[in-house]
Protein backbone atom coordinates (compact mmCIF):
# COMPACT_ATOMS: atom_id res chain seq x y z
CA UNK A 1 0.00 0.00 0.00
CA UNK A 2 2.57 2.05 1.19
CA UNK A 3 5.15 1.47 -2.19
CA UNK A 4 1.91 2.08 -4.25
CA UNK A 5 1.03 5.83 -2.65
CA UNK A 6 5.43 6.71 -3.11
CA UNK A 7 5.33 5.22 -7.15
CA UNK A 8 2.10 7.79 -7.50
CA UNK A 9 3.50 10.94 -5.41
CA UNK A 10 7.17 10.06 -7.58
CA UNK A 11 4.93 10.24 -10.90
CA UNK A 12 2.98 13.24 -10.14
CA UNK A 13 6.77 14.81 -9.25
CA UNK A 14 8.16 13.42 -12.00
CA UNK A 15 5.36 15.34 -14.70
CA UNK A 16 6.17 18.57 -13.29
CA UNK A 17 2.35 19.77 -14.17
CA UNK A 18 0.94 20.08 -11.07
CA UNK A 19 1.53 21.94 -7.65
CA UNK A 20 0.81 20.06 -4.57
CA UNK A 21 -2.54 22.22 -2.87
CA UNK A 22 -1.90 22.56 1.31
CA UNK A 23 -4.59 19.99 1.25
CA UNK A 24 -2.74 17.60 -0.72
CA UNK A 25 -4.95 17.95 -4.07
CA UNK A 26 -2.99 18.70 -6.96
CA UNK A 27 -3.67 22.55 -8.34
CA UNK A 28 -3.40 22.44 -12.36
CA UNK A 29 -2.44 25.71 -14.14
CA UNK A 30 -5.74 27.33 -15.15
CA UNK A 31 -7.11 26.91 -19.06
CA UNK A 32 -8.64 30.08 -20.70
CA UNK A 33 -12.32 28.95 -21.54
CA UNK A 34 -13.92 28.97 -24.43
CA UNK A 35 -17.29 28.25 -25.25
CA UNK A 36 -18.00 25.12 -26.87
CA UNK A 37 -19.72 25.62 -29.73
CA UNK A 38 -17.45 28.29 -30.26
CA UNK A 39 -18.22 30.87 -32.88
CA UNK A 40 -15.96 32.16 -35.83
CA UNK A 41 -17.16 35.27 -37.41
CA UNK A 42 -15.46 35.20 -40.89
CA UNK A 43 -17.26 33.42 -44.09
CA UNK A 44 -14.22 31.49 -45.45
CA UNK A 45 -15.16 28.23 -45.09
CA UNK A 46 -12.34 26.76 -46.74
CA UNK A 47 -10.30 28.20 -43.82
CA UNK A 48 -12.02 27.08 -41.39
CA UNK A 49 -11.99 23.37 -42.51
CA UNK A 50 -8.65 23.25 -43.00
CA UNK A 51 -7.38 25.06 -39.77
CA UNK A 52 -9.91 22.81 -37.59
CA UNK A 53 -8.34 19.62 -39.93
CA UNK A 54 -4.67 20.50 -39.01
CA UNK A 55 -5.40 21.19 -35.24
CA UNK A 56 -7.41 18.07 -34.50
CA UNK A 57 -4.63 15.96 -36.98
CA UNK A 58 -1.98 16.92 -33.97
CA UNK A 59 -4.29 14.94 -31.61
CA UNK A 60 -5.84 12.32 -33.15
CA UNK A 61 -5.68 10.03 -36.38
CA UNK A 62 -8.38 11.22 -38.59
CA UNK A 63 -10.80 8.67 -39.43
CA UNK A 64 -13.73 10.50 -41.60
CA UNK A 65 -14.19 14.14 -42.69
CA UNK A 66 -17.41 15.76 -44.15
CA UNK A 67 -16.06 18.80 -45.04
CA UNK A 68 -18.18 22.22 -45.11
CA UNK A 69 -19.53 22.58 -48.51
CA UNK A 70 -21.38 24.64 -50.58
CA UNK A 71 -24.52 23.56 -52.12
CA UNK A 72 -25.88 26.40 -54.65
CA UNK A 73 -26.62 28.94 -52.16
CA UNK A 74 -26.29 26.59 -49.03
CA UNK A 75 -23.71 25.84 -46.86
CA UNK A 76 -23.82 22.22 -45.39
CA UNK A 77 -22.44 21.41 -41.81
CA UNK A 78 -19.10 19.90 -41.67
CA UNK A 79 -17.99 17.00 -39.47
CA UNK A 80 -14.56 15.11 -38.63
CA UNK A 81 -14.57 11.83 -36.54
CA UNK A 82 -11.16 10.67 -35.29
CA UNK A 83 -10.04 7.14 -34.15
CA UNK A 84 -9.31 6.40 -31.21
CA UNK A 85 -5.98 7.72 -29.79
CA UNK A 86 -4.50 5.70 -26.17
CA UNK A 87 -3.91 8.41 -23.63
CA UNK A 88 -0.40 9.48 -23.59
CA UNK A 89 2.01 8.74 -20.30
CA UNK A 90 4.41 11.04 -18.17
CA UNK A 91 7.20 9.27 -20.13
CA UNK A 92 5.60 10.82 -23.42
CA UNK A 93 5.64 14.29 -23.20
CA UNK A 94 5.50 14.95 -26.64
CA UNK A 95 2.01 13.96 -27.04
CA UNK A 96 -0.54 16.21 -26.09
CA UNK A 97 -3.71 14.71 -25.68
CA UNK A 98 -3.39 13.86 -21.40
CA UNK A 99 -3.79 17.76 -20.66
CA UNK A 100 -3.31 18.27 -17.05
CA UNK A 101 -0.86 16.47 -15.14
CA UNK A 102 -3.86 14.00 -13.01
CA UNK A 103 -4.86 12.68 -16.72
CA UNK A 104 -1.49 11.89 -17.48
CA UNK A 105 -0.82 10.25 -14.47
CA UNK A 106 -4.24 8.49 -15.05
CA UNK A 107 -3.14 7.39 -18.17
CA UNK A 108 0.13 5.96 -16.93
CA UNK A 109 -1.49 3.79 -14.41
CA UNK A 110 -4.17 2.06 -16.52
CA UNK A 111 -5.50 2.25 -20.30
CA UNK A 112 -7.20 5.31 -21.12
CA UNK A 113 -8.33 6.23 -24.96
CA UNK A 114 -9.80 9.11 -26.27
CA UNK A 115 -11.21 9.93 -29.81
CA UNK A 116 -13.41 13.28 -30.76
CA UNK A 117 -16.03 13.99 -32.92
CA UNK A 118 -15.74 18.19 -34.31
CA UNK A 119 -18.73 19.88 -36.16
CA UNK A 120 -18.73 23.02 -38.14
CA UNK A 121 -21.73 24.47 -38.13
CA UNK A 122 -22.51 27.98 -40.56
CA UNK A 123 -24.40 30.41 -38.96
CA UNK A 124 -24.71 33.45 -40.99
CA UNK A 125 -21.51 35.16 -41.10
CA UNK A 126 -20.07 33.10 -38.98
CA UNK A 127 -19.45 29.16 -38.07
CA UNK A 128 -19.91 27.09 -34.81
CA UNK A 129 -17.45 25.10 -33.98
CA UNK A 130 -18.61 22.21 -31.70
CA UNK A 131 -15.56 20.11 -30.18
CA UNK A 132 -16.36 16.80 -28.49
CA UNK A 133 -13.96 14.55 -26.88
CA UNK A 134 -14.74 11.17 -25.37
CA UNK A 135 -12.81 9.58 -23.00
CA UNK A 136 -12.73 5.65 -21.79
CA UNK A 137 -11.10 3.19 -19.97
CA UNK A 138 -10.62 -0.42 -20.90
CA UNK A 139 -12.17 -2.40 -19.23
CA UNK A 140 -10.21 -5.68 -18.09
CA UNK A 141 -12.27 -7.45 -15.47
CA UNK A 142 -14.39 -9.84 -17.70
CA UNK A 143 -11.79 -11.71 -19.42
CA UNK A 144 -11.94 -14.96 -20.06
CA UNK A 145 -9.73 -17.65 -21.14
CA UNK A 146 -11.62 -20.46 -21.93
CA UNK A 147 -13.16 -20.83 -25.74
CA UNK A 148 -16.48 -22.19 -25.67
CA UNK A 149 -18.24 -24.09 -28.28
CA UNK A 150 -19.45 -22.11 -31.61
CA UNK A 151 -22.92 -23.07 -30.75
CA UNK A 152 -22.54 -20.70 -27.31
CA UNK A 153 -23.59 -17.44 -27.70
CA UNK A 154 -20.41 -15.16 -26.64
CA UNK A 155 -21.23 -12.94 -23.91
CA UNK A 156 -18.19 -11.15 -24.18
CA UNK A 157 -19.62 -9.38 -27.26
CA UNK A 158 -21.97 -6.57 -26.56
CA UNK A 159 -23.55 -4.79 -29.49
CA UNK A 160 -22.21 -1.02 -30.29
CA UNK A 161 -25.46 1.26 -29.74
CA UNK A 162 -25.51 5.03 -31.03
CA UNK A 163 -27.63 6.79 -28.87
CA UNK A 164 -27.05 10.24 -30.20
CA UNK A 165 -24.24 10.76 -32.49
CA UNK A 166 -22.22 13.76 -30.30
CA UNK A 167 -24.11 14.49 -27.42
CA UNK A 168 -23.67 10.71 -25.74
CA UNK A 169 -21.08 8.80 -25.97
CA UNK A 170 -20.96 4.98 -27.88
CA UNK A 171 -20.87 2.11 -25.84
CA UNK A 172 -17.87 -0.23 -27.35
CA UNK A 173 -17.11 -3.40 -25.88
CA UNK A 174 -13.89 -3.70 -23.60
CA UNK A 175 -14.17 -0.36 -22.59
CA UNK A 176 -15.78 1.74 -19.96
CA UNK A 177 -17.60 5.46 -20.91
CA UNK A 178 -15.87 8.31 -18.81
CA UNK A 179 -17.38 11.53 -20.48
CA UNK A 180 -16.20 13.85 -22.13
CA UNK A 181 -12.62 15.54 -21.60
CA UNK A 182 -13.15 19.17 -21.19
CA UNK A 183 -9.97 19.96 -20.93
CA UNK A 184 -8.89 18.84 -24.06
CA UNK A 185 -11.99 20.35 -26.16
CA UNK A 186 -10.35 23.24 -24.52
CA UNK A 187 -6.97 23.13 -25.76
CA UNK A 188 -8.47 22.48 -29.15
CA UNK A 189 -10.82 25.06 -29.24
CA UNK A 190 -7.88 27.63 -28.30
CA UNK A 191 -5.71 26.39 -30.45
CA UNK A 192 -8.81 26.49 -33.17
CA UNK A 193 -9.37 29.97 -32.18
CA UNK A 194 -5.85 31.52 -32.23
CA UNK A 195 -5.02 30.52 -35.91
CA UNK A 196 -8.22 31.66 -36.88
CA UNK A 197 -7.49 34.96 -35.51
CA UNK A 198 -4.20 34.88 -37.20
CA UNK A 199 -5.99 33.92 -40.46
CA UNK A 200 -6.90 36.91 -43.28
CA UNK A 201 -10.37 36.88 -42.70
CA UNK A 202 -12.87 37.86 -45.62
Amino acid sequence: MYRLALVGVLLLAVSGCAVESPYGAPIQPPLAFYANPAFLATSNHDCVWENVVDVVDDYFPIEREEPVRLVGNVLTEGRLDTFPSVGSTIFEPWHRDSVTGYDKLESTLQSIRRHAVVRVIPAGQGFWVEVAVFKELEDTVGANPSTPGGAVFPHHVSLTRVVGPVDEQEINAGWIPLGRDAALEQRILEQIMARMSAAPMR
